[in-house]
């Protein structure tokens, strides 16, 4: 099955905004460690605090396992390709989502719920979305259509959003929104 130009733009935004952290066209582990400075920094976690340790265990974990899902060609790197290729798997069954898969959802909300209240809300959403150097404006926005008007997302609605993100074909889901951007 063929990914619809909408689903492609929605996969590469989610590359090379998140993932391809050093725009070299491929996602690798530098990516990742990249990323690892990034949201500890964002945080104010110092090296060897169990915070930053909790981070880049995770980091590591999520990229041995997209490493070993999506690189078919044994690279050692994932391509825009290989990326669109697996979220496509994915949109087929979006519940039976690899563990890879359900760990990066866990780790995006446990980032964006700064109070660990177990919810987010718009100004713990902007800060994280705002950090990738998106309009802060666009990022309330977003989550105004996210949260469907609340003041909150909770743990279990973010899972739907996150599945109808990688799956949908609407775009007026409230699943297309939750990284923070309002077109594609």
């Amino acid at each position: 099955m063929s990914v619809s130009e909408f689903r492609r733009k929605k996969l590469l935004y989610v590359f090379n905004v998140f993932f391809d952290v050093n725009q070299s066209g491929t996602i690798e582990r530098k990516d990742f460690e990249l990323a690892i400075e990034k949201i500890c920094s964002l945080r104010g976690w110092k090296p060897g605090d169990q915070k930053n340790t909790e981070t880049h265990e995770i980091m590591i974990k999520i990229w041995d396992g997209l490493r070993k899902r999506a690189d078919s060609n044994k690279d050692g790197q994932v391509s825009v390709e290989e990326w669109v290729s697996m979220w496509n798997d994915y949109a087929q069954n979006p519940s039976a989502a690899l563990k890879w898969q359900q760990l990066y959802c866990q780790f995006m909300f446990q980032l964006e719920d700064a109070s660990a209240d177990g919810t987010i809300d718009c100004d713990e959403f902007t800060t994280v979305c705002s950090s990738y150097g998106i309009d802060p404006n666009e990022c309330k926005m977003a989550f105004s259509k996210m949260a469907k008007g609340k003041h909150n997302v909770s743990w279990e609605e973010f899972q739907e959003l996150w599945k109808e993100y990688f799956s949908t074909e609407d775009p007026n889901a409230a699943g297309n929104f939750i990284f923070g951007r309002t077109t594609f």
